[in-house]
């Protein structure tokens, strides 16, 4: 909730939480690992097509490590990522989550201001509750960057119960 409490403090318009700080808690809670394995980073996204600069991106960082120091924060403007993905520009973060490889890391969290939660999942949070790891629509296109994720970040041996569906 720190890490939440942080980025809403940002400002920052469509913004969440989301990719692997999200799975990765997720499937440590569904298979009894407590506590949750630090997270390797922060992807913080959120969408404003008026300033697509990576400066302002590192601003944030920089503001997010001044209210939590040392953490392994990623702030991500979305209305830029299409163009190294050579996709179609994004409406908005959850339409940007649909362009990730697998479906388990398309899911974020954001805490509005009278302290609830905002679950942003454009592809649905089945998969990642019920222990299944698949590839998204452009995940097929992309099968092999899809393997080699899956084989790189070791989601096999962290996670033993998941089942990989192809």
């Amino acid at each position: 909730m720190k890490q939440l409490r942080a980025v809403r403090e940002l400002g920052l318009p469509d913004w969440c939480i989301a990719a692997g700080f999200v799975r990765n808690r997720v499937w440590d809670h569904l298979h009894g690992i407590f506590p949750p394995r630090a997270p390797v980073d922060i992807d913080v996204l959120y969408f404003d097509a008026g300033d697509v600069s990576p400066e302002r991106e590192a601003a944030f960082e920089r503001r997010l490590d001044g209210l939590l120091p040392g953490l392994p924060w990623q702030v991500r403007n979305q209305a830029r990522m299409h163009v190294w993905k050579n996709v179609p520009p994004h409406r908005d973060t959850a339409d940007s989550m649909t362009y990730w490889l697998e479906t388990v890391t398309g899911i974020g969290v954001r805490l509005e201001a009278d302290d609830t939660l905002t679950v942003v999942a454009p592809l649905g949070t089945d998969d990642l509750l019920n222990l299944r790891c698949r590839p998204t629509a452009y995940g097929r296109t992309r099968r092999h960057e899809y393997d080699a994720r899956v084989e790189a970040k070791r989601w096999r041996e962290l996670w033993p119960r998941v089942n990989f569906i192809d």
